[in-house]
C-alpha cells in the first residue's frame, strides 16, 4: 500500500514539474523571439541608414 501511495505521489510530482519545465521553455523562447525580432528591426533600419549614406555620398550611383 505505501508503495502505490508513493508511486501516485511522484507520478503527480512528475506531472506538475514536466509541466513547469515545458511552460519556462516557452517563456524563454518567446522572450528569445522578441529579442531578434528586435535585432532584426534594428539591422533592417541600420542597413536603410547606410544605404541612404553611400547614396549621398556617391549620387552618380542613383542615375540621376
Amino acid at each position: 500500500m505505501f508503495a502505490m501511495v508513493t508511486t501516485v505521489i511522484l507520478y503527480c510530482a512528475g506531472f506538475i514539474f514536466l509541466y513547469g519545465v515545458i511552460r519556462l521553455a516557452i517563456r524563454h523562447a518567446l522572450e528569445e523571439m522578441e529579442v531578434r525580432r528586435v535585432q532584426a528591426e534594428r539591422a533592417e533600419e541600420l542597413a536603410a541608414a547606410r544605404d541612404r549614406t553611400l547614396l549621398r555620398e556617391n549620387g552618380f550611383l542613383t542615375g540621376s
